[in-house]
């Protein structure tokens, strides 16, 4: 609650937070968006692939022209992690090994890292993390996302005193939606393939929301970050709006449908017939508490919180997150504060790559979203004792035998580049004790 007062301090003092950004898509143009409107806080550096298509983003959210000229326009992500004078560099490509080689450039030239690439950190993220806290320097989850605003719920419910039950987000979800592919993921958006190619939409980043990959990476990047547990089957989309949370998400020794306390769910929007559910959670995020004593969850229920049939349950919820418009929060905390808007902190969860289809030795996978795959939350422990190959390693590789469909993919069944520095980092962390 005190950010504005020492953002306050630093701009009186002629210190403006400087910030690099690596990615202007449509979460890093979502914080850009915002910039303008925060005394103290400037973005020194954009880093695109693309500079002008860059410069093009910052006029679509707003930017004046005097603004875009002050700011440094490059091609190379690294070169913006080492900038001169930049405290805070964010990560927002989605490419999990660029996101990792830009991170470790801005860990190594002393900056903090906002990690907005999900897909890099659940990859490699908590070896990233031990190696920013070995340089002073905070690595930290994306304010604005599903994971540091669930993080930031999980840490709330701990600080009160309460037993986390489960946490996780709310999406639209059937079963049949993981075998979706590029060429029909409009029709499960509303929307013709014309008009969505007109607003510049990517197939194959949409279906990685509908087919299930996200929510695997997302869940996996919250059970590392707050030591939860993963369901041992991968996450079931329960059906459930948000009067039911404390009743549905609870142990199953007490009427839920979890393994027990500590787990991370996602809940659909959609029942199993495709009816909406009443009162759904699809923008959101949940964390369900148990009280710990009998006074506490007295009172719940006088204070009017919706509990489960024991009365020992209840649920929190935050209806909507707003992307990159609150990307702000996690900069400003890392300069001022020095802390993390969520962290990484061990290794619980993986999202690992599961066949849509019957595949044969010789096919190139095609990775997250795309016709091949689609990511599977599983336990750290359990894709580690079978080698399953991460969803953020399945994209450019060659099948050296058939998987059939529904069945991990394993590292057994590619090859993979050894060279390769983001392989060399999932080998740390799958040689270290977590």
């Amino acid at each position: 609650m005190n950010l504005m007062p020492k953002l306050a301090a630093r701009r009186e003092a002629g210190k403006p937070v400087r910030a690099a950004l690596i990615g202007a898509g449509k979460f890093g143009s979502m914080f850009l968006s915002q910039v303008p409107h925060i005394a103290g806080l400037e973005v020194a550096v954009i880093a695109d692939l693309d500079p002008e298509r860059a410069k093009t983003a910052c006029r679509n959210v707003g930017w004046e022209e005097a603004r875009i000229a002050r700011t440094r326009f490059v091609d190379d992500g690294a070169a913006a992690a080492r900038a001169d004078g930049v405290e805070v560099v964010l990560e927002a490509t989605g490419h999990p090994a660029a996101g990792a080689r830009h991170a470790l450039a801005a860990i190594e030239a002393g900056r903090h890292v906002v990690m907005v690439n999900v897909e890099a950190d659940v990859l490699v993220g908590p070896v990233l993390a031990r190696k920013a806290q070995a340089a002073g320097v905070v690595y930290s989850m994306a304010y604005g996302d599903q994971p540091a605003l669930v993080s930031e719920m999980v840490d709330w419910a701990r600080a009160a005193g309460f037993t986390v039950a489960a946490a996780g987000k709310g999406t639209k979800y059937l079963p049949a939606y993981h075998n979706v592919t590029p060429d029909d993921v409009w029709t499960h958006y509303g929307l013709t393939p014309e008009a969505a190619k007109a607003a510049g939409m990517n197939p194959q980043m949409f279906n990685s929301f509908l087919d299930g990959t996200k929510s695997a990476i997302e869940m996996a990047a919250i059970a590392n970050s707050c030591g939860l547990d993963v369901p041992e089957a991968g996450l079931a989309f329960p059906p459930c709006g948000v009067d039911d949370l404390a009743q549905v998400l609870r142990p199953r020794a007490v009427g839920g449908q979890l393994e027990r306390d500590g787990m991370v769910e996602v809940v659909s929007s959609l029942e199993r017939d495709g009816r909406p559910v009443f009162r759904d959670l699809r923008w959101g995020v949940y964390v369900v508490l148990k009280a710990p004593n009998d006074y506490a969850a007295a009172c719940f229920k006088q204070y009017g919180l919706p509990t489960d049939a024991t009365g020992r349950y209840a649920a929190m919820y935050k209806p909507f997150h707003l992307i990159g418009l609150e990307l702000s929060i996690s900069v400003l905390n890392a300069a001022l504060r020095g802390e993390p808007t969520g962290m990484t902190r061990g290794w619980r969860g993986d999202a690992v790559a599961v066949a849509k289809r019957a595949l044969t030795a010789g096919e190139m996978l095609d990775g997250e979203g795309g016709y091949t795959v689609y990511g599977r939350l599983m336990p750290a422990a359990a894709s580690k004792s079978c080698r399953g190959l991460p969803i953020g390693l399945a994209h450019g590789v060659r099948l050296t035998r058939d998987v059939a469909a529904g069945q991990p993919v394993t590292e057994a069944d590619v090859t993979l580049d050894e060279s390769q520095p983001i392989v060399s980092l999932r080998r740390e962390l799958a040689a270290t004790a977590w």
